[in-house]
């Protein structure tokens, strides 16, 4: 099999989204079983000035897409950042992975070399060589902000290691 910018990302991101999805579920069942409403995890930040879980939920989901969808050359879907629930989020991610799912891998490799122009924050834009945005600032940013939230449930007592962090791994053990 040959090494791509598509297999570099594609099922690396796919894992990631799944872990994520299935460490909100296990924060949903810590705060049913400890009697906590789920919006209080959903609120909750690691510091001041970091955003909630919800937040970096949406964000990675965000990222996931949009930066995939820039390489494809393609319009990615519009969410908005509305919910309010886990299964909100939950919904989130499976229309994340849904839509990255179907990208032409192709066009993603064949985007190697082409510039790619994107926000970063307010007016401001980037601009960036396909591989380069691949591996400097989508991949990071999706695992920065899956790393986030994360440490959010870990920080409220919900017990996930580091396999759930990880997710599913193409992997043989021998």
């Amino acid at each position: 099999m040959t090494y791509s910018m598509s297999r570099a990302s594609l099922p690396a991101f796919r894992a990631a989204l799944q872990a994520l999805s299935a460490n909100l579920d296990k924060g949903e069942a810590f705060a049913v079983a400890k009697k906590i409403d789920p919006a209080v995890l959903l609120q909750t930040r690691l510091a001041p000035d970091m955003f909630p879980l919800t937040r970096q939920v949406q964000i990675a989901c965000d990222l996931a897409k949009n930066g995939m969808a820039r390489l494809a050359g393609v319009e990615p879907p519009k969410f908005e950042d509305n919910e309010t629930t886990v299964a909100q989020l939950k919904d989130r991610v499976a229309r994340t992975l849904a839509f990255v799912g179907g990208l032409d891998a192709a066009a993603i490799d064949g985007s190697a070399e082409k510039d790619i122009v994107f926000p970063m924050g307010g007016t401001n834009r980037g601009k960036m060589k396909g591989a380069d945005y691949l591996a400097f600032f989508v991949t990071p940013n999706v695992y920065f902000h899956a790393t986030a939230a994360y440490a959010i449930l870990r920080h409220c007592g919900v017990e996930v290691g580091k396999r759930d962090f990880l997710g599913e791994m193409p992997m043989t053990m021998i």
